[in-house]
């Protein structure tokens, strides 16, 4: 090889070499900037779920090494016990009034003070306000309205005035679950309205005007224009809402803890039961993964049944 051949190659493999770093450097620049992110998910989701697996294995009360190994026998018992089946019968339950009147209530209210009605801004602050409190002060709110004294629950203080009996909202097993759903629809309602409020927005009002103009009443323009076009943020508000049923704790144990007789038992007051009063984590870890799997199932299956369009940018 000649003089000038390897002055004529050197440049060249210098040229590859710096092309190669331009390569590499855009990819470095991504790992460290995923970097935070990714450790913090491994951190405190990856790890504590493998964790809760372990722990599940053994009957553990949480204090020392679990060595007592039970295998799968705490599944077993979480998938047989009559109070936990009570659980998720009851998560059931406020999903399908949260599907059935919650979400009507934030749908309608948000027709309503989208468009065209007075003094709608002071109406969308009034709605979205309960959203704007934490749970625990919304379960004390209503737990003072249920009072069962007259002189100091607001409910009952109505009902005598009118004559009734006064009522243990949270002390009957009967009445104490369609309770906590009031409270929860009070609290959350201005969440959806406020998304449904959004996706109205992204309606043109033309293709509305447009529809009537072709001849359709009001009531058909709502059912075969302006719903179908909200259909993203529908799907996206039952995806919330059953998810949030599921996991529903803060406000279900301050008005209740689960009772009366476990009448509002769910999942999560179950699992804090489970783990932090009778001190079984390992049993507790169970369900806890038992919890994680149903959600994991619904949330998993329903993205791809009924939101994959979404994720896909093509909207009804």
């Amino acid at each position: 090889m000649t003089a000038s051949s390897v002055q004529t190659i050197a440049p060249l493999r210098a040229d590859e070499r710096g092309a190669s770093r331009r390569r590499r450097s855009p990819l470095l620049t991504v790992a460290v900037c995923l970097a935070p992110a990714v450790l913090l998910y491994l951190l405190f989701l990856v790890f504590p779920i493998l964790q809760a697996l372990y722990f599940s294995l053994f009957r553990w009360n949480g204090f020392g090494p679990a060595v007592d190994f039970v295998g799968l026998s705490n599944y077993a018992r979480v998938l047989s016990d009559v109070v936990f089946l009570r659980s998720v019968a009851h998560a059931g339950a406020i999903v399908l009034l949260s599907l059935g009147l919650q979400l009507p209530l934030s749908l309608g209210l948000a027709l309503l003070v989208g468009r065209d009605l007075p003094g709608r801004a002071f109406f969308r602050a009034i709605f979205f306000l309960p959203f704007v409190l934490s749970e625990v002060m919304t379960a004390l709110i209503w737990a003072s309205l249920y009072n069962p004294d007259p002189e100091y629950g607001l409910l009952n203080a109505i009902l005598v005035n009118f004559g009734l009996k006064a009522q243990t909202w949270l002390g009957d097993p009967h009445q104490v679950l369609l309770a906590i759903f009031a409270a929860l629809t009070w609290k959350f309602f201005g969440l959806h309205m406020l998304l449904y409020l959004a996706g109205l927005q992204n309606i043109p009002r033309e293709v509305e005007e447009a529809a009537e103009i072709d001849g359709a009443s009001r009531w058909q323009s709502l059912l075969y224009v302006t719903l179908p076009l909200l259909g993203a943020t529908i799907r996206l508000t039952v995806y919330l809402s059953v998810l949030g049923s599921l996991q529903q704790f803060g406000l279900v144990w301050v008005m209740s803890q689960g009772g009366p007789v476990h009448a509002s038992e769910m999942l999560a007051t179950y699992l804090y039961h489970a783990s932090f009063v009778q001190f079984a984590f390992g049993y507790g870890s169970a369900v806890a993964l038992v919890m994680l799997v149903i959600c994991l199932i619904f949330s998993v299956g329903y993205q791809r049944l009924a939101m994959r369009q979404d994720f896909e940018g093509v909207g009804e």
